[in-house]
């Protein structure tokens, strides 16, 4: 059974509004942006502490890749537990240890010291979105009103808002203290959420069932997840071993979550879930290309170009701005189907735009292609986010979500193998095109999996009916 949100006791009971509780929103918004804020604002940071602790760019490029592999393991890992034990207490358990790292950071003596706090952020920015999510779910069931479009979009927007002025915020701190603020910036961020967490998250009452937590799959999913990502990161031939223990993982893996009575993922009940297999399908394709634009033509406007790294982040606004845009203005209009069929073609006719760029090419057009390429980042994610939330079992929302993100940093590391192969040793305009062309090539799948996918047409809401309880 799903978790009730009981709040403390007759007072919540009595106090519980009609609708959804908007004193949900900030301890959810505020949580779930803990994690784009910290991967943003450590690529100004980047340089400063290889400056300080005398690293290359080669050990401080772990401080970006720790954080994508504890979240993308950590994300369905602590979804489940989401599931088992409901919102708050991970939410809590998540966002204080967002602080800790926060500290560790700050005091790091070393920069395997940093790697370590930056695991730890990892870990604990992954509860606060599949407790939302759950949140979420609960409030529809609670009120029978079941319309979290208004909700959804404020987490995808503010998600979208925070990654676009992080790497600016982060500049600001570095300016005025040092690279150490930004960690430090976790401590009040992660008090906030304890305060806003325990005043506004209501207590979970769960069910009578005792479940069992599956952690040999949890460590088997670890393995298999981890060994990809690392291979993604640096696919070359003497790394062979890597996809092999990928797939002996995932072997093992699906012969235990098909046998064990309470699995991670329940595998029986996901394959019989094509839609939402294909809308991680569908989040994985969609985030290699934004990714792939995002590293590959950044670094293309300052080599290729010959623009300033200042200039060049300032040559990205149309493409955030056009995103925030569109998010917001489509936000309440659920429209799956529209928004994946718009967002594709719009995709497509982006990475199209990108061949005939050169060198010489005008800043207009290099500003117009940024911001046609916005436009399917608003559509696809708020899409993708209302898709899962639709089709995803109710009593694994939680975990559901955690994986849904684990396949956007799937295609952000699928995006950066991908950008290292185009420009292997400087970011010329060949590779630029031979970039684009991959992009391309994805987009068009994108469209060509969502096109004939009717059960996209059906994805609306349905209210449910109230239990009475609180």
């Amino acid at each position: 059974m799903i978790p009730r949100l009981t709040g403390h006791a007759r007072e919540a009971t009595r106090t519980a509004p009609a609708g959804f509780d908007r004193r949900l929103i900030a301890p959810m918004v505020l949580g779930s942006v803990l994690n784009p804020i910290n991967s943003s604002m450590i690529a100004v940071a980047l340089v400063p502490i290889g400056i300080a602790f005398g690293a290359p760019p080669a050990e401080t490029v772990w401080l970006v890749t720790a954080l994508y592999l504890a979240t993308a393991v950590g994300q369905p890992v602590i979804g489940r537990l989401v599931d088992m034990y409901g919102p708050r207490r991970l939410y809590l358990v998540g966002t204080g240890l967002v602080g800790i790292a926060g500290l560790m950071g700050a005091l790091a003596p070393s920069l395997g010291v940093l790697i370590a706090a930056r695991v730890l952020l990892g870990f604990g920015t992954s509860a606060a979105y599949p407790a939302a999510m759950r949140l979420t779910r609960s409030e529809a069931e609670r009120t029978g009103q079941d319309s979290p479009a208004g909700v959804l979009t404020a987490l995808a927007v503010s998600g979208q808002t925070v990654a676009v002025i992080g790497p600016t915020l982060g500049g600001l701190l570095i300016g005025a203290g040092g690279w150490h603020l930004v960690f430090t910036l976790n401590v009040p961020l992660s008090a906030a959420c304890l305060v806003l967490g325990v005043k506004r998250l209501p207590r979970t009452k769960t069910s009578h069932r005792r479940q069992s937590m599956d952690l040999p799959g949890m460590a088997l999913f670890a393995v298999l997840l981890v060994s990809l990502m690392l291979f993604l990161m640096d696919p070359r031939p003497d790394r062979w071993y890597l996809p092999v223990l990928t797939l002996v993982a995932a072997a093992v893996f699906t012969v235990r979550e098909l046998r064990v009575a309470d699995p991670f993922v329940d595998l029986r009940v996901l394959g019989g879930n094509v839609p939402l297999i294909l809308t991680y399908l569908r989040q994985l394709l969609a985030y290699t290309t934004s990714y792939a634009f995002l590293y590959g033509y950044t670094q293309w406007l300052e080599q290729g170009r010959g623009l300033s790294a200042s200039t060049a982040g300032l040559a990205l606004l149309p493409l955030s701005v056009a995103a925030l845009t569109v998010s917001t203005l489509t936000g309440r209009r659920e429209a799956v189907r529209g928004k994946l069929l718009v967002g594709s073609a719009l995709q497509i006719a982006g990475c199209a735009a990108l061949l005939p760029v050169g060198a010489g090419s005008p800043v207009w057009l290099l500003l117009a292609v940024g911001a046609l390429l916005g436009v399917p980042q608003g559509l696809l994610g708020l899409a993708g986010q209302t898709a899962l939330y639709r089709q995803a079992d109710p009593e694994r929302i939680g975990s559901a979500a955690g994986l849904l993100r684990t396949f956007m940093y799937l295609g952000a590391l699928g995006a950066s193998a991908a950008t290292a192969a185009f420009f292997p040793h400087r970011a010329d305009t060949g590779g630029l095109h031979g970039l684009a062309l991959f992009m391309l090539a994805g987009s068009a799948l994108l469209l060509a999996i969502t096109l004939p996918d009717r059960s996209l047409a059906r994805l609306t809401p349905q209210p449910r009916q109230a239990s009475g309880k609180a």
